[in-house]
Formats: structure tokens, sequence, C-alpha cells
């Protein structure tokens, strides 16, 4: 059996609720990822992805991009892993859960590490195919998340109903 701790990447880049979405920005470009974990010491209390900061930040505009916070934007309820978990229970409850990556904490809820589809892919080839199914399974289409008013507008002004200035 292939276990998380087999896989995982160790020592993650953390930032902190108070940190800004700029900076967490930042950290990403200079990293090359798209995930950043959100700790209160150790204690793992959140993730922020990139799209978290567009559609939760910008397109929300919930207020000043340069002074909101990552408490502002980030998940706050995240699945996670545990180093002896299975790598195949792992990889079925991310394509369950539609995710691509998972922190992985010890039993105080201190992150220890993260696991990707990529590090399952890179580190364990025999589970090629369980992968390439995982990905499929996360990469299917869901279904737009919009609000009645937000339906209206985009239709209005679509067909050149909404207010002209």
């Amino acid at each position: 059996m292939t276990t998380v701790a087999d896989v995982m990447t160790r020592d993650v880049r953390t930032m902190t609720p108070n940190d800004s979405v700029v900076e967490a920005a930042r950290c990403m470009d200079e990293l090359n990822v798209g995930v950043i974990p959100v700790c209160d010491g150790e204690k793992l209390v959140g993730m922020v992805t990139d799209r978290d900061i567009v559609v939760r930040g910008v397109a929300a505009q919930q207020g000043e991009l340069k002074s909101m916070k990552l408490a502002d934007v980030m998940s706050a309820h995240v699945r996670c892993a545990r180093e002896g978990d299975d790598v195949d229970q792992v990889l079925s409850e991310m394509a369950d859960a539609q995710i691509r990556r998972m922190p992985v904490v010890d039993g105080e809820q201190r992150l220890v590490g993260i696991v990707t589809l990529g590090d399952i892919a890179a580190k364990n080839p025999d589970d090629e195919v369980d992968v390439a199914m995982s990905l499929g399974d996360i990469s299917s289409p869901a279904e737009p998340d919009r609000s009645e008013t937000g339906t209206q507008s985009l239709s209005q002004s679509q067909s050149g109903g909404g207010t002209q200035h």
C-alpha cells in the first residue's frame, strides 16, 4: 500500500489569515503554484487558491484589493489527508470532491505537507490509470453557480436591455 507520506510534498510555504491577497498572489507567482495553505501558527485554518482570489476578491469586489486579507477570500472548510492514508483512498476523495490537491495534517490539525495529483503521478507510476481517472472526474464540468439576479443581468446585457451610459 502506498501512503500519502510516500508521495506528498513537505515544507510547504504557508501564509496567515492576516496576510494580504496581493502578497498571496505574488507568492503563487514566485512559487509557480495555484494554492497556498493558510495557517494560524502551525494549525491549518484554510486554503487560498488563485481562483479564490479572482472569484471572491476581484470579481465579487468585496473591497480594496490591496487591503483585502486572506481571511476574506480563503476556503475555511478544507478536506485534509493524513500521512498514513492510502493514496488510492485519497485519490477517490479528491475525485469525489473535484479537487486537485489536499493539505496533509497531523492529529493536531498541524500542516505537515500537501499532496497533489501531480505528486501521485510523478512518484507513483503504478497509479497512472487511477490518476487519469481521478483527473477526469475532477475536471468534469460543474454546473454554473448563478443567482437569479445574475442571470437576469446577463440576459439583459446580451439582449441590449441593460441601462446605457
